[in-house]
């Protein structure tokens, strides 16, 4: 099935749409043809932490063309033509580990999160939406940069998570501080996209406390 993709400008006007692969091609092109990219896809990233604040970092297939093997943020996917961000984020949660989830307004957010079952769903909410680089590092160890239109969520589960396709070969959830030493220690082992969200995101790692199980009455 092909996965198409609305190409937007650096200004962000709609210009256009291309298959997903052919796009990605045509950025690595004109990325080291000219130091830079002129063009964008709309994208989504999620950082899910359990209960107790520690964060669920995938890592990525040794199959993937680029990162392969490195641990990156818990989920990133493309946003496909006709497809809103939250949807797009919802259907990643199910597809690349099994996730069921849902996205309230802020406004709800502490109150679902601590009310809810987090074993059995995960909580989300949005954070900003931003334009960003993420530097991608090819099989042949040549580095890209690709520039995306990127609504950001966070979230909470406590759940199972259970690999439905190729896209990650494991999990590891860190504490914060813990993730902060790995990187120092191990930079390599991670994607710029973990030490983009520890910039713009860490007041938001911290554990939330259940107030207990839902209790049915008569």
């Amino acid at each position: 099935m092909v996965e198409l993709l609305e190409i937007y400008s650096e200004e962000g006007e709609l210009i256009g749409e291309m298959e997903k692969n052919k796009f990605h091609q045509t950025q690595k092109e004109e990325f080291f043809e000219k130091g830079e990219v002129t063009t964008r896809h709309k994208a989504v990233r999620l950082i899910l932490m359990n209960s107790n604040g520690r964060i669920i970092l995938q890592r990525r297939s040794k199959w993937k063309g680029d990162n392969a093997g490195m641990w990156d943020k818990t989920i990133g996917g493309h946003v496909t033509k006709g497809d809103s961000f939250d949807l797009t984020m919802l259907k990643e949660c199910a597809e690349e580990l099994g996730i069921p989830a849902t996205i309230v307004d802020k406004s709800e957010f502490e109150n679902s999160a601590t009310t809810t079952d987090l074993h059995v769903l995960g909580i989300l909410k949005k954070l900003s939406y931003l334009d960003c680089d993420s530097s991608r590092k090819q099989k042949d160890g040549k580095i890209w940069v690709e520039p995306s239109l990127v609504q950001f969520y966070m979230g909470y589960y406590d759940g199972t998570i259970r690999f439905v396709d190729k896209e990650s070969c494991g999990i590891q959830v860190f504490s914060l501080d813990e993730l902060k030493e790995e990187l120092k220690e191990n930079p390599n082992a991670f994607t710029d996209d973990v030490r983009y969200i520890l910039e713009k995101f860490e007041n938001y790692i911290k554990p939330i406390k259940p107030k207990g199980p839902h209790v049915l009455s008569d």
